[in-house]
């Protein structure tokens, strides 16, 4: 826990992607993780993603949830944490840079025709 504890009080708002996604690796590798299979890893960001939508659903919605289990779920913010986390967990089992990714990605993104509401964007 020392060792998680060292890492953490390193972290600050001024880290590169690069940084952070070097710290996700290491503090998996700390808690057991490291070797986990790309499927498991695959199962849990779904997992994640699905109880992001449930905070969501519990503080940005009028959708009915259930009030006995309402003190289970997390905020917000803390899923989208919990999302970018197992998501950078995926990508450092791929062996894949996730700026770089980004980055060729807008690329791509960047010479696409987006249109909203019939709009040309």
């Amino acid at each position: 826990m020392e060792e998680q504890k060292n890492l953490y009080s390193q972290l600050n708002s001024q880290m590169e992607l690069n940084d952070i996604q070097d710290y996700i690796k290491k503090v998996i590798e700390i808690r057991g993780f490291g070797n986990q299979p790309i499927e498991q890893a695959m199962l849990l960001l779904v997992e994640e993603v699905g109880e992001l939508a449930k905070a969501i659903r519990k503080e940005k919605t009028n959708m009915c949830i259930d009030k006995y289990k309402i003190n289970n779920y997390d905020t917000v913010e803390g899923e989208i944490a919990d999302v970018f986390i197992v998501l950078t967990t995926v990508c450092n089992l791929l062996n894949i840079n996730l700026y770089d990714a980004f980055y060729e990605k807008e690329k791509i993104n960047i010479e696409r025709l987006w249109k909203n509401n019939n709009k040309d964007a």
